[in-house]
């Protein structure tokens, strides 16, 4: 696709999708982007194809500011996107060529800014404290101000449900003003996240009809409507949506830019991302939540991980035989895909299923998968759970096929774990193990700061001799979990034990009373798992 508009105006400018993290979604608590993190935000939104980025409130903050500055001086290159500055209009009785605030949007070299501007006469007198004429002029003056410049303008008009609901009157004047100025777009606003869908949507139509003008939408989450709220309003006839991503923003947070462009893109057929852009959905949500510093949330429509992740044995028995019975969509158009749990719940589907995800044809082995099904509904009444444990599983799986391929690279002969607490408090592990590894007994003695790590650090020193691969593999995480089923019962311990070797990474389960036991289970399984993968890629 070619661009054919001037910088400013982004492709399909019949529709805008503008996105707004970088102001909006920076205000959720816990998100603290430097200059830096808003640059590499910039980029990642601009990959995917959207038409604005909010960069956020020069002059306002400091670090908002130097973003716009770094951005002007080039080491932000928009294939895509147009940048936005956010701010305010003129202050009540300043002249706007003499307000600071505006001149920093003008001296952000944005191409097009969004002014915030009160729609609720009970803001307007109380917050602003003016009169409605004045902060229609404050508008008018900025907008036509800004316009003048060179700038393009679209105007938020800040809690605009709830004062339309109070004085519609009003709230339309601030639209027209806007708009008579020069304004591009008016965006309605429900600020304080209050509305639901139909109401909102019959709002959004309800002021089309009334003033003709090219109106936007932006939602807040607080009814947990804000992406049904945003469609309901596209829908009704808005042709601007402001999100942000994953949803991120204050309090409850903000509609979230990659459900919103699912059901925009994949449900209502609309063109909202350039060619093949809607299978990055995934991809940049995951970026984007790193750059964060927040853990994606495995359950997000569309983009989660979990979010074509099936469990009940019904849906994989459907899933078996045509995979469109129980998705909803082809998970591939979002850059997702499909994911077959298995856990106590599953029936012989879900094990065959999972089986060809893991590269193991079970299709024609009745034996092995009644055998596994019955293994897996045992373990998992005892506390395993395979679920984020696709290592031990495919082991599993292998050992009820009696595959010549899966081999035990040692065999434990014992091992012990000693804890010595010295005066100071200072406490040292010590772990002695004794293994049977390229046909001789090996005892290796190591210490660690706990239990596991010197067991760990013990066993690769007994066996690095003899397995010189086991070099490249490191414990890269550790989950402990306490299980108590019963009041009074003893607690069993669940450790998940994630590994990886530089080229890939994998999870295995090991459950016990004791949780050093448990964590030498979840080893040993992480172990077997890398020497089938070696022999398989480097068979002898």
């Amino acid at each position: 696709m070619t661009r054919t508009k001037p910088a400013g105006t982004p492709l399909g400018d019949d529709f805008h999708v503008f996105d707004t993290t970088l102001r909006d979604g920076a205000q959720r608590e816990g998100i603290a982007y430097s200059v830096t993190d808003k640059l590499a935000v910039a980029r990642q939104l601009d990959s995917l194809g959207v038409g604005f980025i909010e960069g956020g409130w020069p002059g306002a903050l400091p670090k908002d500011t130097e973003f716009f500055q770094r951005a002007a001086a080039g080491e932000l290159a928009l294939e895509h996107a147009a940048l936005v500055a956010f701010g305010s209009t003129r202050r009540p009785g300043a002249k706007v060529d003499e307000d600071p605030q505006v001149s920093a949007l003008l001296e952000s070299r944005a191409p097009v800014v969004t002014l915030v501007a009160k729609s609720d006469r009970r803001h307007i007198e109380s917050a602003l404290r003016t009169d409605v004429d004045e902060n229609c002029a404050m508008i008018a003056d900025t907008v036509k101000y800004l316009v003048d410049n060179g700038r393009r303008v679209f105007v938020d008009a800040e809690h605009f449900f709830d004062g339309y609901a109070f004085d519609p009157e009003t709230a339309l004047r601030v639209l027209e003003s806007a708009a008579s100025a020069g304004a591009d777009v008016v965006v309605l606003c429900d600020t304080n996240g209050g509305q639901l869908p139909l109401q909102l949507a019959d709002t959004v139509r309800e002021v089309i009809a009334r003033t003709g003008l090219r109106v936007g939408i932006h939602c807040q989450d607080d009814t947990s409507c804000a992406v049904a709220n945003s469609v309901a309003a596209v829908q009704a006839g808005a042709t601007h949506v402001q999100c942000t991503a994953n949803g991120y923003g204050e309090r409850a947070g903000n509609a979230d830019l990659f459900a919103v462009l699912g059901n925009l893109g994949a449900k209502l057929g609309m063109p909202v991302l350039p060619e093949g852009k809607l299978a990055e959905l995934t991809r940049v949500s995951h970026a984007l939540a790193e750059i964060a510093n927040l853990a994606p949330d495995t359950h997000q429509a569309y983009v989660g991980h979990s979010a074509f992740a099936h469990k009940a044995g019904l849906h994989a028995s459907a899933i078996k035989v045509d995979p469109e019975l129980y998705n909803h969509m082809d998970p591939a158009e979002v850059g997702n895909d499909m994911r077959v749990l298995v856990t106590e719940m599953a029936g012989r589907a879900s094990l065959e299923l999972k089986g060809a995800e893991l590269g193991l044809d079970l299709s024609q082995r009745p034996d092995a998968v009644g055998g596994a099904v019955r293994r897996v509904k045992e373990l998992e009444a005892h506390g395993w759970s395979f679920e984020a444990a696709d290592a031990s599983l495919e082991l599993l799986l292998r050992q009820e096929m009696a595959d010549d391929a899966l081999e035990t690279p040692f065999e434990l002969d014992s091992y012990r774990v000693v804890l010595d607490r010295s005066a100071d408090g200072h406490v040292v592990a010590e772990a002695t193990v004794r293994v049977g590894v390229g046909g001789e007994r090996e005892i290796a003695t190591a210490e660690g700061n706990g239990p596991v790590n010197a067991l760990d650090a013990a066993l690769r020193k007994a066996l690095v001799p003899h397995l010189p691969w086991l070099e490249s593999v490191e414990l890269a995480d550790y989950k402990v979990r306490i299980l108590v089923d019963e009041p009074g019962t003893d607690a069993v311990t669940r450790v998940l034990v994630e590994s990886r070797d530089g080229e890939q990474e994998w999870t295995t389960v090991g459950v016990h009373a004791n949780i050093v036991e448990a964590s030498w289970l979840a080893l040993c399984d992480a172990l077997i798992y890398k020497a089938l993968r070696r022999n398989e890629s480097c068979p002898s």
